[in-house]
């Protein structure tokens, strides 16, 4: 199984993309693909999770900016990001937790909000 992460971007202060998580070949048993974003010189964290239980997980700094969705058949995983700001510039990427399995990363995508 493999993620691709697309959709990323230079968008100014206030704008918003949408990213999306390409997942190729079966995912389960699946437990949850999540959003994560690393800036330079900083930790990789957490942005938002969705479980295959239907739990949805944000990061403060992203409610009521971001929203995680995903198909029905779990073959992409979106996530929509509104007014977004500078600090939110970051390389973004999706991963993939299964039971009993290595997590699995994607390559990532660069969005860079400018000011």
């Amino acid at each position: 199984v493999q993620l691709q992460a697309s959709g990323g971007g230079l968008v100014q202060t206030g704008r918003s993309l949408r990213l999306s998580c390409a997942v190729s070949g079966s995912p389960f048993p699946l437990r949850s693909i999540g959003w994560y974003r690393q800036a330079p010189g900083k930790q990789r964290e957490l942005v938002a999770t969705i479980t295959t239980g239907g739990n949805i997980n944000y990061a403060d700094f992203v409610k009521g900016r971001f929203t995680i969705s995903r198909t029905n058949a779990w073959n992409m995983v979106y996530l929509q990001m509104n007014s977004l700001k500078p600090e939110d510039t970051a390389v973004y990427l999706c991963n993939m937790i299964r039971l009993e399995r290595p997590i699995v990363w994607g390559q990532g995508t660069q969005v860079t909000v400018s000011s």
